[in-house]
């Protein structure tokens, strides 16, 4: 007789190896947490048009979870795997500020007019009638909009780690129909997201950068920000008054290449926003230098009057 004992060993180990592989977390599972915090970061700006302090509230919450994803994110660099539940939690906490944040603005949006005084006029049946609130008229930053960002500090990939922050701010205004959507000057946080240093085997260093975040006006937005361009800043201090402000977005760069060193020395910049070095040298963006940066999905902005 024909044993079958090891057949059916074989296959149970099988299907449970099965089932341990997709209960594993991957990079694609973080990168998927990380869509979700941005697509809830603009669920909380389309809530924030109508009630600024529920907003606050649901942003303090997501910049919880955000940091939580961050430590995610690390835990499976260093460690190679993370507990299902871990990653679940992590899931379902945004899942339900989503929830929140777009069920309170439905409602918002939803709330019938105040009865008017005795003796006011009374729109007739089928006329459309508009809100306007005192916060402010939206507006929004397509995608695929470029800004010019100046560094406020030195980047070095043999220094840096990754999950470092950073800032610059924009150097020209970003004007939409007539007005100043995104003012010069605002702050744009960045944040390192891999890195390679200059090794005796690795003669290309290279470093990534992204942005996640744009204050305008006191008030932050989640973004998603790539870097395109590195321009050095050298020569540039007392022009930006001369060709930034008021001006088409994009204008500083022209004014660097028209007249300035033009493109940062040594470095090249691929698919993703990542920076390598070309000579063999670390990549190095000193303070000062102008990152072009595009934005990968449109953001909206609460304009003020």
């Amino acid at each position: 007789m024909i044993s079958i004992r090891p057949a059916l060993t074989a296959l149970i180990v099988a299907v449970f190896a099965t089932a341990a592989s997709a209960q594993q977390v991957t990079q694609t599972d973080i990168t998927r947490l990380q869509d979700n915090i941005y697509q809830a970061g603009s669920d909380i700006s389309e809530l924030r048009q109508r009630d600024n302090a529920r907003a606050n509230q649901l942003q303090a919450e997501l910049d919880e979870v955000r940091e939580e994803v961050i430590y995610l994110k690390v835990k499976l660099r260093k460690e190679g795997s993370l507990v299902r539940s871990e990653y679940a939690d992590v899931r379902d906490r945004i899942a339900d500020i989503r929830t929140t944040a777009r069920g309170d603005a439905q409602n918002a949006y939803s709330t019938a007019p105040p009865t008017p005084a005795r003796g006011t006029a009374q729109p007739r049946a089928g006329a459309s009638t508009q809100t306007t609130t005192t916060a402010g008229r939206a507006g929004e930053i397509p995608s695929g909009t470029e800004m010019d960002v100046r560094l406020s500090t030195l980047l070095n990939s043999g220094e840096a780690v990754v999950e470092d922050r950073f800032e610059g701010t924009t150097l020209v205004d970003f004007n939409v129909g007539g007005r100043t959507l995104v003012p010069a000057g605002s702050v744009m946080r960045g944040v390192v997201t891999s890195v390679e240093p200059a090794t005796r085997t690795n003669r290309t260093a290279k470093m990534t950068l992204s942005f996640d975040q744009l204050t305008v006006n006191g008030r932050s937005y989640p973004i998603r920000g790539t870097v395109t361009q590195a321009i050095e800043g050298e020569g540039i201090k007392g022009e930006v008054g001369r060709v930034g402000t008021g001006a088409g977005v994009g204008a500083i760069i022209g004014g660097i290449l028209g007249g300035f060193k033009g493109a940062l020395a040594g470095i090249l910049i691929g698919a993703g926003g990542t920076i390598a070095a070309t000579e063999g040298k670390e990549v190095e963006l000193p303070q000062g230098s102008v990152l072009r940066v595009r934005f990968d999905a449109p953001v909206q902005i609460q304009a003020v009057r």
